[in-house]
Formats: C-alpha cells, structure tokens, sequence
C-alpha cells in the first residue's frame, strides 16, 4: 500500500536547474574554466561529479577550488532570489493529494538555496518533511537520501513512491529499493531512465499512478 511519496525539487517541484548551470559556468569561466551544456549534463546530471572533478581535471589546488564553489554558491544564490517559477501543474498535483498520502521532498539542494527557492513558492505546507543536502552524508545517485528520509518517518521501500527527473535521481532511488516515476525537463530530457516505474510526460499524471498503486 502506498504511504507516501518522495519528491525531488529541482526540476520536478521548481524550475531552477538552468540557473544552477547558469551558476557553474559562470564561476568556472572567471578561472578560464569552460563548461558546456553536455559537459554539464554529463558531469552534474549523470555522474552527480560536479564542479570539484572538473576542477581536479584542470589542476586546480584546494584553495582555488575552495573560492571558486563559494563563488558559485553566492552566485547561485543571487540568481535564485530574482525568482523561481513553480513548475506548470505542481501547485494542482500537490493540492489533490494532499491528505491523501504522506509526502515529502527529498533534495541535493543546499538549505540556503532551498530555503530562498521556497520563500515564495507558498508549496512547503503541502509538505509533511523535507531533507535537504545538509540531512545526509552521501549524495544521489548514492541511496542516502531516500534511506535516511524513511529512516526518519518511520517508511519502507514498498510503502513510497519517489517522483524524479534526474538520470542520478532514479539511480537513488532504485538503490534504495524504492519505485520511482520520472518526469524529464529542460536539461534532463533524454537521459538514461532505465528501471523507472513510469515514465511521464507531465506531473498531472501522477494523481492516476497513485491509485493504481
């Protein structure tokens, strides 16, 4: 029986994952770094390597890696407080299950960055816990997250649905034994999702994937 459903946020809730790119780019190219929209999906999106491998690659040493992540992070920040779009049929979705399942979002997102994503998006009382990229030791693709968010609340694997749009997302998931739905947009569009449960092409067919579980 269906308990609850865990949501990733970028990508799936927010549309913030080009502002994100946006961010890493920019702070590579102040140290004469280039960073290209496949590299980005590749590196960021598959591999979850990020901006410290591409850094090792070009023999940076720990001091400039240090500035230029908290070069992004500022960077990042201040992109995200021009505004975030909630994602078209998010505000729908999570009003029609409210109440009806337990749910809660699962993110590599910075508390920061999150809590400036969410200052205005009025979505986190739909919500009855959240993890952010502080909660955890170990990132997605690594099945952390989604382990320790059962772990919290008392969840199995059979029990949860997780919804993602990530290649590194669904790896998480199945990790942690648990379904996962996948909704791609924008960069993550013809990644590898292997092993979904369902693939979608909007998030108003979650509701119906939840009452055939």
């Amino acid at each position: 029986m269906l308990k609850a459903i865990l949501w990733d946020n970028d990508g799936v809730l927010v549309d913030t994952e080009h502002l994100y790119f946006r961010a890493c780019r920019e702070a590579l190219a102040r140290i004469d770094i280039e960073l290209s929209e496949e590299r980005f999906i590749d590196l960021f999106l598959k591999k979850s390597e990020g901006l410290s491998a591409l850094m090792r690659e070009c023999g940076l040493g720990a001091d400039e890696m240090g500035a230029c992540t908290r070069w992004r992070n500022a960077r990042h920040a201040e992109l995200l407080r021009q505004g975030v779009p909630v994602i078209d049929g998010v505000r729908e979705v999570l009003g029609a299950l409210h109440g009806k399942v337990r749910m809660g979002i699962v993110t590599s997102c910075r508390r920061e960055h999150f809590e400036i994503v969410h200052a205005k998006t009025d979505l986190l009382p739909y919500f009855d816990f959240v993890l952010v990229r502080e909660d955890y030791g170990e990132s997605k693709p690594a099945p952390e997250p989604y382990l320790e968010a059962m772990r919290r609340n008392g969840l199995k694997a059979a029990e949860c649905l997780v919804v993602e749009d990530s290649d590194r997302g669904l790896r998480a998931a199945l990790a942690a034994g648990v379904r996962c739905a996948v909704i791609p947009q924008g960069l993550t569009r013809g990644l590898d999702f292997s092993g979904a449960l369902r693939m979608l092409e909007n998030i108003r067919e979650i509701p119906d994937l939840v009452d055939e579980l």
